[in-house]
């Protein structure tokens, strides 16, 4: 009897610039260990990042914003993303670039504002009355079909469900029955074993996974198995929904036609963006604020990551000011890597990290600095390991120091080709040879800049 291995066909996660960093990397005293949650180095910028998530989770840092300064390749986006996994999957963390802004459909300050609203989330806790269960029978009932012919129709749909304390029989719309059959709760014995819940309001079905009494099947998918109910079949449930004010915005700026011909054409005729007006913002705002009130909703600040700052201009720094003043307003994180230099938008204009002196004052800056060689050396074995790749010692030591050489972004990048190098010589592991065969293959930015420069002055 032959037996094969069932191979899952989930797709593999890439591997991207910071796939290894999982957070800040802080002890129980909130002190930075020296090499922790895929970070290395940088104490002094992850204890202050440190001290930022803490405010955060305090919820005592609205309005404010933060700057991290510090040359190319010295982990500034490593450390915003680290302050994002820090804070959890709940908390929304929003990303962009300063160029972003130049968009040829929108204004520039709507696209801040925009990134703005993507990074509040807004934690809506409603008590619904529901009908939740394990499903015992599920019956549709036909009846001849209104229109004649020999076609059947719907009328209702028999749902029996069994909790821990009893079980009920319900007669369902037609229209439940399609919300069941989306969500993969077929009919026959197939259906038997599946844990359900139905609104009685909406009448929308959610299916919650299979009753743990049959976690003992074969089954090759691997289903959720979920307990048995507990309580009587019908009961009432909080239920919290995790939504941003962007989502708001969109779900009530989308234009709502008819069904017709006509009506489907235009929505497609309609630009991709559309920019939300002042007024309906205002509007969601205030019944946002209702909510919150009432104990409904709970504010989440998020927050907004702006690398490159000093791409924005001098209308998009003044449109900060009053956005961060704002009583719903995310935590900003601004990157920049530039020193003294002129405010784009203005002819004469230079500031430090190319922004405002009014706008650096309501910024708390934090320094990120250059890495030394034994911290390159780390943070190459630990991309070395996320990309299961094997390396000698010595093939580690040749790759720290073509970074403090040159860049670490560079050394990092040799890795990959390294690899591929040693499986042509028929190695599975990487050897110095291998990383010099690929460094006389490539170039790093400033040997390129050097070669072209000799190349030009030769040439005149």
């Amino acid at each position: 009897m032959k037996i094969e291995e069932v191979r899952s066909t989930a797709k593999t996660q890439r591997i991207s610039a910071h796939s290894h960093v999982k957070g800040l990397g802080l002890d129980e005293n909130r002190i930075p260990l020296p090499q922790g949650a895929g970070l290395v180095g940088q104490e002094a910028a992850r204890e202050a990042a440190g001290i930022i998530v803490d405010m955060i989770r305090s919820k005592k840092m609205a309005g404010r914003a933060v700057l991290l300064a510090g040359p190319p390749g010295t982990g500034k986006t490593a450390v915003a993303l680290a302050i994002a996994q820090e804070l959890g999957n709940k908390v929304p963390f929003c990303p962009m670039v300063g160029s972003e802004v130049y968009s040829s459909e929108i204004k520039k300050t709507e696209v801040l504002m925009e990134n703005f609203r993507r990074a509040i989330g807004l934690r809506i806790k409603e008590t619904k009355e529901i009908y939740e269960g394990e499903v015992t029978e599920l019956s549709p009932i036909e009846t001849e079909s209104p229109m004649g012919g020999y076609g059947k129709s719907i009328s209702h749909v028999i749902v029996g469900l069994k909790t821990s304390k009893g079980t009920k029989q319900l007669k369902l719309d037609p229209s439940i029955y399609e919300s069941i059959q989306k969500e993969k709760v077929s009919e026959g014995d197939v259906s038997e074993g599946d844990v359900i819940y139905i609104e009685a309001n909406s009448g929308a079905v959610k299916r919650q996974g299979r009753s743990d009494a049959y976690a003992t099947e074969y089954d090759l998918e691997a289903e959720d198995y979920v307990p048995l109910p507990k309580g009587e079949v019908h009961k009432k449930k909080e239920i919290v929904q995790d939504v941003t004010l962007h989502d708001l915005d969109a779900a009530n700026a989308r234009p709502t036609g008819g069904q017709d011909i006509l009506s489907m054409m235009g929505q497609l005729m309609k630009p991709k963006k559309t920019e939300i007006t002042d007024k309906l913002r205002k509007e969601i705002n205030r019944v946002v604020n209702r909510y919150i009130d009432q104990g409904i909703a709970e504010l989440v600040p998020g927050v907004l990551f702006v690398d490159e700052v000093h791409m924005l201009d001098i209308e998009c720094f003044t449109y900060l000011h009053r956005a961060l003043e704002s009583s719903l307003a995310p935590i900003v994180i601004f990157a920049t890597n530039r020193g003294r230099c002129t405010i784009r938008g203005t002819e004469d204009v230079i500031s430090p990290h190319g922004v405002p002196m009014d706008l650096l004052d309501r910024l708390v800056i934090v320094k990120t600095l250059t890495y030394s060689k034994d911290e390159m050396l780390k943070i190459i074995k630990i991309r070395a390991a996320i990309e299961g790749i094997q390396f000698e010692n010595d093939a580690f030591e040749l790759l720290s120091d073509v970074g403090s050489r040159t860049t670490l972004r560079y050394a990092i990048q040799l890795i990959t080709p390294a690899s591929i190098a040693a499986k042509i010589n028929a190695r599975s592991i990487v050897t110095k040879a291998d990383v010099e065969e690929v460094g006389c293959l490539f170039m790093d930015a400033k040997a390129s800049a050097k070669m072209l420069t000799e190349a030009v002055g030769y040439m005149k």
